[in-house]
């Protein structure tokens, strides 16, 4: 089937709220959710595909009304690429701020509970880093999920990081 029955604007509708909702669901989830994916996160993702796909497309299953539905999505992308490049607050809002998670050789237990962020990221960033807690400067973590570290020293290691 080529062309649906249903209103022209229907799949828009239905992709933009299904867009919309997620980004709110995934932004509540937090950083850890958008980088270094387990086996778990990703399940979640394929499952949480699956669950979506009925509610975009309801009754249509047309050829155009997939086209409408895909357009919609990468239309709505683009528009908040474009939000985000354009204004700080609509990128700090989408994306998230760093977050110190320690300084001056120790951890921000409350902020790396609040952030979801367990004992053994932390050490893999320090061993990425070449540092140790005592050497500890900064330890951020980045709106992409990455934390970044910085030496006492005032060397910057890990990542692309420079002195803060």
């Amino acid at each position: 089937m080529w062309i649906s029955a249903a209103p022209w604007w229907e799949p828009i509708v239905r992709a933009a709220s299904i867009y919309v909702a997620l980004m709110l669901l995934m932004r509540l989830a937090g950083k850890r959710t958008l980088s270094q994916l387990t086996p778990f996160d990703l399940l979640v993702m394929l499952l949480l595909s699956e669950a979506v796909s009925p509610s975009m497309g309801g009754n249509d299953q047309s050829i155009l009304g997939g086209i409408v539905r895909a357009a919609t999505l990468i239309g709505l992308n683009l528009a908040v690429g474009y939000a985000t490049a354009q204004s700080r607050s609509v990128e700090r809002f989408i994306q998230g701020s760093p977050v110190v998670i320690g300084r001056h050789g120790t951890l921000f237990e409350r902020a790396m509970r609040r952030q979801r962020i367990g004992r053994d990221d932390i050490d893999k960033a320090l061993r990425q880093a070449q540092c140790t807690l005592p050497e500890l400067e900064l330890a951020v973590l980045e709106p992409d999920g990455q934390i970044t570290v910085w030496k006492k020293s005032g060397e910057s290691s890990g990542g692309d990081a420079a002195s803060p």
